[in-house]
């Protein structure tokens, strides 16, 4: 499997699940996601699942300064709705790491480890996106706004003729490549389109 080697050098994330430790899954519990993990699972690379990998990594950091994040211990609080924009893209990339889900989740063990109904939508939240602890009751409020990093203005063009189907094979490899350098621009970037309070 090749991919951009830009992958490779994001920060990961590492998560205590107590569920993984209790069923065997992993040693002592913890989970390490990478950002190949989230494209991955979304099938691409591209500014929202950058941005929906930065906003949980910083987020994480400011939430869990002194411990590691608990897996299946937040939830998560969506500005817009399930439906709108990339909100639904952005929550799987949430689930995928935190664990927390809407309904159709992990119902848990005896009443234990439960991760449904953690995820919720057109919450009254400042920012886009809050994660909160639900130990302490702490949360953190989370934006991201890639349009502080700019787009290759020759990708307008190349992407029109993308969609009439008439992009050549060099084009479409300059296409890809500058597509994917405005994603490393934005991981390796993140303090200029992460907003956290």
């Amino acid at each position: 499997m090749k991919y951009p080697t830009f992958f490779d050098t994001v920060e990961t994330v590492t998560l205590y699940d107590p569920l993984s430790e209790i069923l065997g899954a992993f040693e002592e519990g913890k989970i390490t996601f990478s950002y190949l993990d989230v494209v991955k699972s979304a099938g691409h690379s591209c500014p929202t699942m950058a941005g929906a990998y930065l906003m949980i990594k910083e987020g994480l950091k400011v939430l869990y300064p002194n411990a590691l994040p608990l897996r299946g211990g937040m939830a998560i609080f969506f500005k817009e709705g399930q439906s709108e924009g990339t909100t639904g893209v952005i929550a799987n990339a949430f689930s995928l790491i935190t664990g927390a889900t809407d309904t159709w989740g992990f119902k848990g063990l005896n009443g234990h480890y439960v991760r449904k109904d953690l995820m919720h939508f057109s919450a009254d939240i400042p920012l886009h996106v809050r994660i909160m602890r639900l130990d302490t009751k702490a949360s953190v409020d989370v934006a991201y706004n890639p349009h502080k990093i700019a787009t290759d203005p020759a990708m307008q063009p190349l992407m029109h003729k993308l969609f009439s189907g008439v992009l050549t094979v060099e084009e479409k490899a300059a296409f890809s490549s500058m597509w994917q350098r405005r994603v490393a621009q934005i991981l390796e970037n993140f303090d200029k389109v992460i907003d956290i309070k």
